[in-house]
């Protein structure tokens, strides 16, 4: 069986796979100090695996530097 795909962002790996012919994402943190994201990986269907995992990593991005977002 082939390893899964994964791409690591900002303490994520993110994880594309096909679903109903298109592309979706899970976002799994990496680390203890990165937020859990509440967002199902079928919030970001598209029909092309790259575009799918510029969503996850736009989703990241707004949580981590988002609207109330912690600034260190």
């Amino acid at each position: 069986m082939a390893t899964p795909e994964r791409f690591a962002y900002r303490g994520y790996d993110l994880l594309p796979k096909r679903q109903w012919g298109c592309w979706c994402v899970s976002i799994y943190p990496r680390r203890s100090d990165v937020p859990l994201l509440a967002q199902s990986a079928l919030q970001i269907l598209r029909q092309d695996k790259q575009a799918a995992v510029d969503e996850a990593k736009k989703a990241i991005d707004l949580a981590l530097d988002g609207p109330g977002a912690k600034v260190a």
